[in-house]
């Protein structure tokens, strides 16, 4: 029964109603019924994790996130513990690939951002290969996710010697959370190259939604949530990568978010 899941799920909806916040999902029928899934979804907000399982509920499968580890630290760690979730050290990430491969054999699903942070400029940045060699070693299928919204709640900070960003209180948004369709990574696909189709995958979707009128700021607003690509006032992809601060490990993207 999991009670501190179901805990954890009872409280989220009362946050997103008092907020009144809309989650739309589009696509979950795409996550298997049952066996081991592997979720790979792009990374724009620090509650993330919260709109992609709201918007996996109704397929009934309770999803294990990779988290910082720094998580586990807070008051929150014994329930993300108690909840299946899975610590990832950037330092020495080892220990959260053999913890999510052993839940995956279990028949788990298993969500992970590959992104491992999120880009001051909301594109998609390098990413670790990780989320492919799980699929690749276990056979599950790899299911790519789409979210776009929280960054609006609570982002990215926009210069390294910046404080931890706080979350807006901010009532009446939108967070819309795509599952495109999943795919077989075989035994012997190229971990590189594989990673880097999924980039674009995740890119082309985050343009289409990212288009959408109601993610689009209004005429003359600052908007820092929204990408300096499209007219918005985040930082610029160039000068997000010596805020990314990725390991030497991540796969540098060859895709390119779509221009106006």
């Amino acid at each position: 029964m999991e009670p501190v899941y179901a805990a954890a799920i009872a409280a989220g909806k009362v946050a997103l109603r008092a907020l009144d916040l809309r989650v739309r999902a589009e696509g979950a029928e795409h996550v298997p019924a049952e066996g081991p899934v592997v979720l790979a979804c792009n990374h724009v907000s620090f509650p993330d994790f919260v709109f992609v399982g709201r918007a996996l509920l109704a397929t009934g499968r309770r999803v294990r996130f990779l988290c910082r580890a720094d998580i586990w630290d807070s008051p929150a760690g014994r329930a993300m513990s108690a909840m299946g979730h899975v610590p990832v050290d950037r330092e020495a990430p080892a220990a959260a690939y053999l913890r999510a491969r052993a839940l995956l054999r279990a028949g788990e699903v298993v969500c992970v951002f590959p992104e491992a942070g999120i880009s001051a400029a909301y594109a998609v940045r390098a990413l670790m290969p990780g989320a492919v060699a799980l699929a690749r070693e276990t056979g599950a299928p790899l299911v790519p996710v789409t979210v776009w919204g929280g960054q609006r709640l609570w982002g990215q900070k926009r210069a390294l010697d910046a404080p931890f960003p706080r979350p807006l209180v901010t009532r009446g948004r939108t967070v819309d959370v795509r599952v495109g369709t999943p795919t077989t990574v075989a035994p012997d696909a190229d971990l590189v190259e594989t990673t880097r189709r999924l980039g674009a995958t995740l890119q082309a979707t985050l343009d289409d939604v990212q288009r959408l009128p109601e993610h689009r700021p209004r005429p003359g607003e600052w908007a820092p949530w929204y990408p300096a690509h499209l007219g918005g006032d985040a930082v610029g992809r160039d000068e997000s990568y010596t805020l990314d601060g990725m390991p030497r490990s991540a796969v540098t993207p060859t895709w390119s978010p779509a221009l106006l």
